[in-house]
C-alpha cells in the first residue's frame, strides 16, 4: 500500500497519493476513511491511463489536523487548491464516497469548468437537513468529546480496533458473513495502526459528524442556483435483501439520481464501503463516467 507525500493547502499539509498518468480523477473517502480505502480501484484506473490522485481531508488519514469545522464549500475550494498546488489544470472526474459525496458535488457545482464527471458513490443524502442545536454548540461539543476520548487514551487503546469493527460491518452481509470474493484484502495492519490509533482522526471525524447537517444543507442550497455542468453518476451498494432498510437506501439513492439528472447504477453484491467490496464495478463507472463528458 502506497504513502504518498504532503501538500500544503490553505495552510494545512494534506497527505495526498498521486499516481498514473493520463486524465486526472480525484478520489475522495466518506467519514473516517482513508486513502488506502481507495487502494484497489486506484490501481485500476491506473492500468487504464488515469492520473489518480487519493488525499485526506484535515484531520482524516495521515493529514494535519483540522483548523476550523468543515464545510462543503470549504471542502470543494480545497479540492480546486490541491489540484491547483499538483498542477493539475485540465478538467478531472471527481469521486465521493458516503460524506465527500457532499464535497464533489459542490465541487462540481463550483468549478463547473474544472469538472469533467461527478460519480457520487453510495453517498450521503439527507432530503431535510434540519438541525436542534446550534452549529456553535455541535462543534463544542465535538472538540469536549475529542479531547475526553484523547485524555481517557482510547484512541491508542481501541482505534484500530473500532475501524475493524466499522469496516466489517460496512462491507456485504454485514459482521456475520464475509465479503465477496471480488472485494480485496483489509487494509495494512501497520497503516491502520498508525492512522487509528491517533487521536487526531477521532477528533477530525466528531468534528467533520457535528457539522454533517450543516454540510447538506449547503449542497441543497447549491442545487437552487448552481447548475451542474458535467455528466453524474449515482452508484448505489446494495447487499441484495429484502429489509427495508436496504430497499429504502436503494429507493433515496434513485430519488437523488432522478433529482441530478443522473445516471442510477446499483451495484450487488455490495454494502456501504462499495469500493472495498468491487473495486473492479466501482473502477469501471468511473471511467464510463469520465467518457460521457459533452
Amino acid at each position: 500500500m502506497t504513502t504518498g507525500r504532503f501538500v500544503r493547502v490553505d495552510g494545512v499539509p494534506l497527505h495526498v497519493v498521486v499516481e498514473g498518468s493520463g486524465p486526472p480523477v480525484v478520489l475522495s473517502a466518506g467519514l473516517v476513511m482513508a486513502w488506502f480505502d481507495w487502494d484497489q480501484v486506484a490501481a485500476l484506473l491506473v492500468a487504464r491511463g488515469r492520473t489518480v490522485v487519493r488525499f485526506d481531508r484535515p484531520g482524516h488519514g495521515l493529514s494535519a489536523p483540522a483548523t476550523a469545522p468543515p464545510t462543503a464549500a470549504g471542502e470543494a475550494h480545497r479540492i480546486a487548491g490541491l489540484l491547483d498546488a499538483l498542477g493539475l489544470a485540465g478538467p478531472v472526474t471527481v469521486a465521493g464516497h458516503s460524506i465527500a459525496g457532499f464535497h464533489a458535488e459542490a465541487f462540481a457545482r463550483l468549478y463547473p469548468e474544472r469538472t469533467a464527471a461527478l460519480v457520487l458513490v453510495d453517498t450521503s443524502i439527507e432530503e431535510d437537513p434540519r438541525t436542534v442545536w446550534p452549529a456553535g454548540v455541535r462543534t463544542g461539543a465535538a472538540r469536549v468529546l475529542g479531547r475526553a476520548l484523547t485524555a481517557a487514551g482510547l484512541p491508542a487503546a481501541l482505534g484500530p480496533l473500532a475501524r475493524r469493527a466499522a469496516v466489517r460491518a460496512s462491507r456485504t452481509g454485514g459482521p456475520d458473513r464475509p465479503p465477496p470474493s471480488a472485494g480485496g484484502p483489509p487494509a495494512a495492519r501497520d497503516l491502520v495502526r498508525r492512522v487509528y490509533r491517533s487521536s487526531r482522526v477521532w477528533r477530525g471525524a466528531l468534528l467533520e459528524n457535528a457539522r454533517y447537517r450543516d454540510a447538506a444543507a449547503e449542497v441543497l442550497a447549491l442545487r437552487t442556483g448552481r447548475p451542474l455542468a458535467a455528466p453524474v453518476t449515482v452508484l448505489a451498494g446494495y447487499d441484495g435483501s429484502s429489509g427495508r432498510g436496504a430497499l429504502r437506501w436503494l429507493a433515496r439513492q434513485a430519488e437523488l439520481a432522478v433529482r441530478l439528472g443522473a445516471r442510477f447504477e446499483v451495484v450487488e453484491p455490495a454494502g456501504h464501503l462499495v469500493m472495498l467490496d468491487r473495486p473492479g464495478l466501482v473502477a469501471r463507472v468511473v471511467l464510463d463516467a469520465g467518457q460521457r463528458r459533452a
